[in-house]
């Protein structure tokens, strides 16, 4: 049975969260991976100094800012990292394992690319990737897909430029794409800046993004 089942374990995918745990939507995302054949895992990233299971409500920055201020880079490299280790020990192969992530898990996706050998990495409204991680850009692995929201008063324009002009000049393959009449977090269900046209069209991306990085 065991081995039957590592037979079928083809790619596997690492869902990276946003600051407020592993949250319905999350949950939903990872099941949409699993439903597509993937083996799925979405880490807790604030497991050191919160309850397992631990959910902030959106509007709760105070929490956030709490826990964060205790995490570093590091700490969440080793989670991604554990997670990766623990997809090849289930029969995942090395090559066909991908990261995605949402808000601060779109810019760990980023980070994660830079250090793991990823097949791809998506980043849907990956804040802070140019505030602390262009020089990255040229220990990225994998093709990278970046998505954001025209309206998003957090990431602005200039923000996004110097992203991709980082990649440009580090000749890295990515994908990048301006929502415009999405705002920030737009792909999550339950918020309200859920754009129902927008996300259809980020996760038909995403799909064909994904098929094109694991052939």
């Amino acid at each position: 049975m065991q081995r039957g089942l590592r037979l079928r374990l083809k790619k596997g995918i690492i869902i990276l969260q946003e600051v407020f745990g592993i949250t319905d939507f999350l949950k939903s995302v990872t099941t949409r991976f699993g439903d597509q054949g993937y083996l799925a895992i979405t880490p807790e990233i604030f497991h050191r100094t919160a309850a397992p299971g631990t959910i902030i409500p959106y509007t709760d920055h105070a929490s956030v800012t709490q826990h964060r201020e205790h995490l570093t880079d590091d700490d969440q490299l080793a989670d991604i990292t554990a997670c990766f280790d623990w997809l090849v020990a289930q029969g995942v192969p090395k090559d066909k394992i991908v990261v995605l992530g949402f808000c601060a898990g779109g810019r760990n996706s980023y980070l994660a690319n830079a250090s793991l050998p990823l097949a791809a990495a998506v980043s849907f409204y990956g804040g802070g990737i140019a505030q602390g991680l262009l020089d990255k850009a040229k220990d990225l692995h994998a093709p990278q897909l970046l998505m954001w929201g025209g309206k998003d008063a957090h990431i602005l324009p200039e923000h996004r430029r110097a992203v991709v002009d980082a990649l440009i000049t580090a000749q890295k393959p990515y994908v990048d794409i301006t929502f415009g009449e999405a705002d920030h977090a737009f792909a999550r269900t339950n918020s309200d800046h859920y754009h129902e046209a927008s996300a259809n069209e980020a996760w038909a991306l995403v799909d064909a993004f994904l098929a094109n990085c694991l052939k």
